[in-house]
């Protein structure tokens, strides 16, 4: 396990029903979609490429999980509600929150998603 990580928890199920509707609201209805983590990181099918591509060089460690996943992983130790997308960071054993749910609603692109992970990671 990294010392300091960044897990992002997408307001969404990992069940294959769920992540069907999810790429049916992006095509049809992108305005009722549930998740804007996912509509900044994801287009229908897959990751964005520049999503990835940042991922990759940023040398910060990424955990990706969606809500149900997240809440049986960290149940035992962390039984604090959250209001999802949320981006946490781990530090050894704490676990804060990075960027909430208001925050990332508010974000309206890609390049502002990248910017302000830098900006708070770096500080």
């Amino acid at each position: 396990m990294a010392l300091k990580k960044l897990i992002f928890v997408y307001n969404a199920n990992s069940n294959t029903k769920e992540t069907l509707l999810d790429s049916a609201k992006k095509l049809l209805s992108p305005s009722t979609h549930d998740c804007k983590l996912c509509a900044l990181t994801y287009g229908l099918t897959s990751e964005k490429k520049k999503w990835k591509k940042f991922r990759k060089a940023s040398g910060i460690a990424m955990d990706f999980l969606h809500k149900d996943e997240y809440e049986k992983q960290f149940k035992s130790k962390f039984a604090q509600q959250y209001t999802y997308p949320i981006i946490l960071i781990q530090d050894h054993y704490d676990l804060d929150i990075f960027m909430n749910a208001e925050k990332l609603n508010q974000i309206e692109d890609l390049d502002t998603l990248i910017d302000e992970i830098e900006k708070r990671w770096g500080s």
